[in-house]
C-alpha cells in the first residue's frame, strides 16, 4: 500500500495546519480562490437585499477549504507549543 502524501502541515505553534507543502494543496488553495472570487461577484450585487446568501456564498467553499485542509493534513490538529512530534509525522 502507498503511503499518503500530505497535502498541508501542521503548525508548530498554534491550532491547525499552515501552507500547503505538496502541489496539492496549492491547486486546492487556487480552486478555493477562484470559487469564492466566482461566487462573491454573483452575489454581490444582492448582498443588501439578502445578506444570507451572502454569507453563504463565502461559508461554503471556506467551510470545505478547512476540511480539505484537516483530510490532508500529515498530522490531527490540536494545540502546539513550537514541537511536532515525530511519530505523527508517519
Amino acid at each position: 500500500m502507498r503511503k499518503q502524501v500530505p497535502w498541508f502541515r501542521v503548525k508548530a505553534y498554534g491550532y491547525g495546519a499552515g501552507l500547503p507543502c505538496h502541489w496539492q494543496g496549492w491547486v486546492a488553495v487556487a480552486i478555493y480562490a477562484l470559487v469564492l472570487a466566482a461566487a462573491v461577484s454573483v452575489v454581490a450585487p444582492y448582498a443588501d437585499s439578502h445578506p444570507f446568501a451572502y454569507a453563504t456564498a463565502i461559508g461554503v467553499p471556506t467551510a470545505l477549504l478547512i476540511f480539505v485542509v484537516w483530510w490532508k493534513s500529515d498530522a490531527p490538529w490540536r494545540w502546539r507549543w513550537g514541537e511536532i512530534d515525530d511519530e505523527e509525522q508517519d
